[in-house]
């Protein structure tokens, strides 16, 4: 099964968190929303994480190119 994208895997979790906290779940459904949580908690981190390193990518190879040219 391949990942989410990221907007997919915050909503899911979003509702997951939602459905705890309204609560009215046995223990056994809670601790298995719990666990998708988690699963797409850190889905959505490497992501981010992957974000932030195109980021920095992009951010080190404009500051290597030296042409003096402002981004804003």
């Amino acid at each position: 099964m391949s990942e989410p994208a990221y907007e997919a895997a915050r909503a899911e979790l979003r509702d997951i968190v939602a459905k705890l906290e309204a609560g009215g779940q046995s223990l056994e459904e809670s601790l298995a929303l719990w666990e998708r949580g988690e699963h797409l908690a850190d889905v959505c981190r490497k992501w981010l994480d992957g974000a932030s390193a195109r980021l920095d990518e992009a951010i080190a190879a404009h500051d290597a190119d030296g042409d003096g040219r402002s981004i804003s």
